[in-house]
């Protein structure tokens, strides 16, 4: 059986589940939680990375002051890691993976690279996976400079009306499209 959604209702249900979880939880934001997983690896290996404080609003501190951020509220998230906002990132790629099986699957040349790829830069899977993995890296990157990915500043500030959230989408509007439009000239 292979479904795909329209444009429109997307958007609808989209808008719906952000603003459901909001109101009912918190604003959705995803790039925090590499940072998390990071904490969660290396507590792994060293036990003294993330600590019970009393002292600490959140029961919790760090000698990293990352992790110690918001009144160690990130060394927590390392500390107990079944947390909303964590549990939501592996929801995002088992939805990812049910959507996908729901449309029928990837075609065998949708498993190693788009059409647009293709058309662009040729057939090498190397240079594909190297390129996503160094795109990958600078938006992870700038994310966690920005304070935020554009789930949680674009998509949830904006939601809330937040000046930063508008800002943000400016920004990666601006950035976004030109880049496109210069790294993919030809189409698939």
């Amino acid at each position: 059986m292979s479904y795909i959604l329209p444009w429109r209702t997307g958007g609808l249900l989209l808008g719906a589940v952000f603003f459901a979880a909001v109101l009912s939880v918190s604003p959705i934001g995803v790039s925090t939680q590499f940072v998390i997983f990071d904490g969660i690896l290396w507590d792994a290996v060293d036990p003294d990375v993330v600590v019970d404080s009393p002292d600490a609003k959140s029961g919790y501190s760090s000698p990293n002051a990352y992790l110690n951020k918001s009144g160690g509220s990130y060394a927590e998230d390392v500390a107990n890691p079944l947390n909303y906002s964590f549990v939501f990132v592996l929801a995002m790629m088992a939805g990812a993976f049910l959507s996908s099986r729901l449309r029928g699957g990837l075609s065998p040349n949708e498993r190693v690279m788009p059409a647009v790829w293709r058309a662009n830069f040729g057939d090498s899977p190397v240079k594909r996976y190297a390129a996503a993995l160094i795109a990958g890296f600078v938006v992870l990157y700038g994310s966690r400079l920005a304070g935020g990915c554009t789930s949680g500043h674009m998509m949830s500030g904006m939601m809330q009306t937040a000046l930063s959230g508008y800002i943000f989408a400016a920004g990666a509007f601006l950035a976004g499209i030109p880049t496109a439009l210069a790294l993919f000239r030809k189409e698939s």
